[in-house]
């Protein structure tokens, strides 16, 4: 039995970012700039072309350029049934939009649009808030990217550990690990330096100036079993990027591990 897709959800919101409109599309609408402030990802830097974000082993979300508008108008729809296990009566496919615009003094304004529709149901609301709070920061990576690290490509330290605790004891042990202080303040953690972008609830983000250059991300989700999963993401930007990586990915995975969450 079908069922009527006919609940309509959106997501909606702007970034002003540093660059040309051409230095900005080249950031949201190609596999190289993509990867470096987002997700792994290919394209077909076309209309109609495939589209692949990786989200870790054996996962991703598969979709296809619907309009492509240079360096003005990009738009995709992503498999959202496919990406959520579902039944493809139930939801339509998920499509994003988005629209840069020049401003004056060197920076543009990207507005960003997502939606779909579903049924209505409680997980979809939920998915549609988790994901707001998820897509967001997501931008302020972008914005750093543009600042500091334009045209250039990222090789991405990527770990994470799940815990016995709720997300915000979880988010508290990792706080608490990282030093971390006002926006502006310094982080040194493990031998990394930087400056702290911003913080949010479970979420905090820094520019990295050693001893590899970068942008890390790291922050705290919780998971369908009522447990917390802790993550440090860092897009790195050296020509050494990638042994450093290799070298300290097992490190920092156990240094999540071994946080000191109360339960």
């Amino acid at each position: 039995m079908s069922t009527t897709t006919n609940v309509l959800h959106r997501l909606e919101f702007s970034v002003e970012v540093p660059g040309t409109p051409e230095q900005v599309w080249e950031a949201i609408a190609t596999a190289k700039g993509m990867s470096a402030w987002f997700l792994p990802t290919q394209i077909e830097e076309r209309e109609g072309g495939s589209l692949h974000f990786s989200m870790g082993p054996d996962m991703g979300s598969d979709g296809h350029v619907t309009a492509w508008e240079p360096p003005r108008r990009l738009v995709y729809e992503e498999d959202w049934a496919a990406l959520m296990g579902k039944d493809p009566d139930e939801l339509s496919p998920l499509t994003s939009e988005f629209v840069v615009e020049a401003r004056s003094g060197g920076t543009c304004v990207v507005r960003v649009t997502t939606s779909g529709f579903g049924t209505g149901a409680d997980w979809e609301q939920e998915w549609w808030g988790d994901m707001g709070t998820a897509w967001k920061p997501s931008f302020d990576v972008l914005r750093l990217y543009l600042a500091h690290f334009a045209g250039q490509e990222a090789t991405v330290l990527e770990v994470d550990a799940t815990h016995d605790g709720d997300p915000q004891a979880v988010w508290g042990a990792l706080r608490d690990a990282l030093g971390l202080g006002d926006v502006g303040s310094q982080v040194d953690v493990r031998g990394v330096t930087g400056t702290l972008e911003r913080v949010g609830d479970r979420l905090a983000i820094a520019r990295l100036t050693g001893p590899v250059p970068g942008i890390l991300s790291t922050g705290v989700y919780g998971t369908e079993d009522g447990r917390a999963t802790a993550y440090v993401r860092a897009h790195l930007f050296a020509a050494d990027a990638a042994d450093y990586m290799r070298r300290e990915e097992p490190a920092w995975r156990a240094w999540l591990q071994g946080l000191p969450v109360s339960v």
